[in-house]
């Protein structure tokens, strides 16, 4: 007979810390996304909202900031702010 007790107390721990740091990611990649808007007037920032777990640039010229037609942010938004959530998820995912 072969008796393996697995420590499920421990694993949920864990897990839910990792949950927890992983729920937490949208947030920061809503602030990551709104700092790197350029911004001459402000309203690309003021207009750029997250709802749920998307980030909505709800402006006119949103595509054209994301295509990088700024000096500001000459590789636009969205790119950076995906190499910033899949850092920031590898980041948790390695921690113990």
């Amino acid at each position: 007979m072969i008796s393996l007790k697995i420590g499920v107390d421990k694993i949920s721990t864990s897990v839910k810390k990792k949950i927890a740091q992983l729920d937490a990611v949208p947030g920061q990649a809503y602030t990551f996304f709104k700092a790197h808007t350029p911004i001459k007037t402000g309203n690309a920032r003021s207009r750029t909202v997250l709802k749920k777990d998307t980030i909505v640039a709800a402006y006119p010229y949103a595509q054209q900031l994301d295509d990088g037609r700024s000096r500001q942010a000459p590789d636009g938004m969205t790119r950076p702010t995906e190499a910033f959530v899949k850092k920031t998820t590898d980041a948790i995912m390695k921690r113990k």
